[in-house]
């Protein structure tokens, strides 16, 4: 049997005046997922259980069949794993994103998208100064990520227990009401305030600024936790598995569950991604592989850019140029399936995190027809079915 699950993340949206009332789903041209729910089974997936903090994260943890209720401790670990990082007993694992707070709001969680060579700047001086015994940063080591995605280890672990929002969730607004609380808070405030001293004159800062580009004005600390081993997948399912993706938690969720990881040059985690390099990618791994899982970011930025027509567009390359050729590798087996669904919502009018339950498609050789008219979060909803609590659906996909 060979098995590819299609992930567009935060793809699932709210019906949108731009786009005529529809959602991008809706309004996007995607013959092949239309397809799939068509000539499969259409339905609805709670991915954030209550209680979690709707993210890419917990989301995905569910579609991969793990119960955050079990294996979540936090997003920052699972990043880590995606570095290989050595986090000793007595560390805590933060995400530190690069962000820009202008007026005290929360004006751009990803510092405009701040390349890579910027990032690593900034985050060398954060760590030289860490190495050099800099006060407010006694105990911490700061790692560059992927733009403006890094990691901060501190100790000890005691000293954290605190309580933190994602910046994604609280874009525009005042972030004086979502800073970090609880024991520990004025510790983590500590960092974070010495950090916007350092970085205020940096030289990136500088050039940025001369370039009339706001600067990277502050680093943002959450998602803390610590690591956690995971059953493997293979162990779990009795499936060889490798996943496609250009973002760490992806890659940390996958080396924790003992995935491969199959690189992709010009995956890139942004509208700018190469779709049919990452569909190319995936049939070869039908050679070798029992399950392929690509997952695509594009499509949760543009939600958060508020972006519709981006959202829309991505969507298409991603039926085009992903859904389409794994569609017509997969039917050159004897047995086969295959599943399209987005981990959450991030509707373009919030431009935030949504836990609203997603549409899930899924087909194969010996799955019964359900006649739906389009892969959308209408037609799900008519369907009535919906698999809750969300980790159970991997295990009906591979058991249908």
């Amino acid at each position: 049997m060979k098995y590819a699950i299609i992930l567009p993340d935060g793809a699932a949206d709210v019906p949108l005046p731009q786009l005529g009332g529809r959602t991008p789903l809706a309004a996007a041209r995607i013959p092949n997922m239309d397809a799939i729910a068509r000539t499969g089974r259409l339905g609805r997936v709670v991915t954030v259980p209550a209680g979690f903090i709707p993210g890419t994260d917990v989301a995905s943890m569910t579609l991969f069949g793990y119960d955050p209720h079990v294996y979540y401790t936090g997003r920052a670990p699972i990043e880590a794993a995606a570095r290989g990082l050595a986090v000793g007993p007595d560390e805590v694992i933060f995400r530190c994103n690069f962000v820009t707070i202008l007026g005290g709001r929360m004006c751009d969680f990803t510092a405009g998208h701040i390349s890579q060579s910027e990032a690593e700047q900034l985050i060398a001086e954060l760590e030289s100064l860490a190495r050099q015994s800099d006060p407010a940063f006694a105990g911490c080591k700061f790692h560059a990520g992927v733009g403006y995605r890094n990691l901060m280890l501190a100790s000890p672990v005691a000293a954290y227990d605190v309580k933190c929002t994602p910046p994604h969730d609280i874009p525009n607004q005042a972030v004086s009401g979502h800073l970090p609380r609880g024991p520990g808070a004025e510790r983590v405030l500590k960092i974070m305030e010495r950090a916007a001293e350092v970085l205020a004159d940096h030289p990136v800062n500088q050039a940025r600024r001369a370039a009339g580009r706001d600067p990277v004005s502050d680093i943002w600390l959450w998602g803390q936790g610590r690591p956690r081993r995971f059953e493997p997948f293979a162990e779990r399912f009795g499936l060889r598995t490798a996943a496609i993706t250009a973002v760490d938690i992806i890659r940390g969720l996958a080396i924790s569950m003992g995935m491969e990881l199959i690189d992709v040059p010009g995956a890139t985690g942004y509208f700018d991604t190469d779709y049919a390099g990452k569909g190319r990618a995936a049939v070869r791994a039908l050679d070798d592989f029992d399950l392929i899982a690509v997952h695509v970011e594009a499509t949760d930025e543009a939600g958060h850019a508020g972006n519709a027509t981006e959202k829309v567009k991505a969507l298409e390359c991603i039926d085009e140029h992903i859904v389409a050729p794994l569609l017509e590798k997969l039917r050159q087996f004897d047995e086969w399936r295959i599943l399209v669904v987005p981990d959450h919502y991030t509707p373009c009018t919030t431009t935030a995190h949504d836990a609203t339950p997603t549409p899930f498609a899924l087909a194969g050789h010996d799955v019964a027809p359900s006649n739906a008219a389009e892969f959308s979060e209408a037609a799900a909803a008519t369907t009535g079915i919906m698999v809750d609590p969300g980790h159970k659906l991997m295990g009906q996909f591979l058991s249908q």
